[in-house]
């Protein structure tokens, strides 16, 4: 597809002439969600995007991606029953997958063979395997693709990390980082509100007999996805690797309470302890079974150095001094607040998308952030410390 870049082979590789700033990128959307209808309103909102077609197996959640993103004076999008459709449509430069975990893997490869540069939420598969496979997919092709971690766009962890990179905390060996909610008194979802392609939204998971409840809170199902641990903590960790340069663990060792949701199979309350060979420890908890707190105060990220802490959570951070723990000696707020991340990561993808550029989230550190937590429930099924082989690519059991 010529219109948008021009590709110029060479005996170098193939390299890419830059559009004009004010060419449109056509966007195609896969899963129209609660977080895919939150992405898709900050592509809408950015001037350079056109979203020209929309998929979901779930008609109101169809329905709805197209009368959102017809939003801002855009034009109706097509829609889609089916992802590899979309995929299919040559007018569509780029796409959003926003879909459940399970199918991410399957997608981003299909999306990849198709040519187009790829958004694509968090975490970034299921297993060390698919991750792996992933990024040697991404290697060898000429696409753009952002995971959708969007602290490393966020103007507050831009702020934390220069104050790591500063020294002014000296050497930091450990970090601990928490995250709490209550999902316990949520009622179980026994019916829907529309039809459901209940099929095609398993898709590569196992088959199960129709169940509400598994499609609204997939996240909760090992079938689908890892649990909150996952689900939350491959945000904390990348977070925790942005700020401290880090690749990923050498070890990790986790520690669950039982579910206490009988429906679920994932636990709410749960301890993980990444160790890394820059020489730092980061030891993270969720407990889904806690007080409910303002969104600004449900987590935060200490950072331990031998000369100072500096403390990250939603909105803001604070930087204490040995011997003066009372008072900051350093305090920022981010003026836009958490949700504007978003906005912020994906106005740089769609830079990436006209200057061929690396994004802020590529592939890579997408795969990396997964693999802490898929480490963490392997560690809970197996009841001991899992090792990550850099060299071979492989977890050790």
């Amino acid at each position: 597809m010529l219109n948008r870049r021009t590709f110029l082979a060479s005996s170098a590789g193939l390299y890419v002439l830059n559009a004009a700033p004010s060419d449109t990128i056509r966007l195609g959307v896969i899963g129209v969600g609660g977080r895919g209808t939150f992405v898709v309103a900050a592509f809408g909102r950015n001037p350079a995007v056109q979203i020209t077609a929309v998929c979901d197996v779930y008609e109101p959640n169809l329905e709805r991606g197209v009368s959102i993103s017809s939003a801002h004076g855009q034009r109706k999008p097509r829609a889609y029953h089916y992802y590899r459709d979309l995929l299919n449509d040559k007018d569509i430069d780029a796409v959003l997958i926003a879909t459940p975990e399970h199918w991410h893997h399957r997608m981003v490869l299909d999306a990849l063979a198709s040519g187009k540069d790829i958004y694509v939420e968090k975490p970034l598969c299921r297993t060390p395997e698919q991750g792996a496979e992933l990024v040697a997919a991404e290697q060898i092709s000429n696409q753009i693709v952002q995971c959708g971690m969007q602290r490393r766009s966020y103007d507050l962890f831009i702020r934390a990390k220069e104050t790591m990179d500063s020294g002014a905390l000296g050497k930091v060996r450990m970090v601990r980082s928490w995250w709490l909610n209550n999902y316990l008194g949520a009622e179980k979802i026994t019916k829907l509100d529309g039809k459901l392609d209940w099929d095609e939204w398993q898709g590569p998971a196992p088959r199960r007999p129709f169940d509400p409840d598994r499609f609204h809170n997939w996240r909760y199902y090992s079938d689908y996805a890892g649990g909150v641990v996952a689900d939350q903590g491959a945000h904390v960790f990348d977070g925790i690797h942005l700020l401290m340069g880090s690749g990923p663990p050498v070890t990790v060792t986790a520690s669950a309470g039982k579910p206490h949701r009988p429906e679920f199979d994932t636990p709410e309350s749960v301890m993980v302890a990444a160790r890394y060979p820059e020489d730092y420890i980061a030891v993270f908890t969720i407990n889904y079974a806690a007080m409910k707190y303002r969104p600004q105060h449900d987590q935060l990220n200490q950072f331990d150095g031998d000369n100072a802490r500096l403390d990250v959570g939603r909105e803001d951070l604070s930087v204490y001094a040995q011997g003066a723990e009372d008072t900051p000696t350093h305090n920022y707020r981010s003026p836009r607040g958490f949700s504007y991340a978003t906005d912020l990561h994906v106005a740089n993808f769609l830079e990436c998308v006209r200057s061929r550029k690396r994004p802020t989230a590529p592939i890579a550190l997408g795969f990396q952030s997964a693999l802490v937590v898929q480490m963490a429930n392997l560690s809970l099924k197996h009841g001991r410390q899992i090792r990550w082989n850099a060299a071979s690519q492989k977890v050790e059991v």
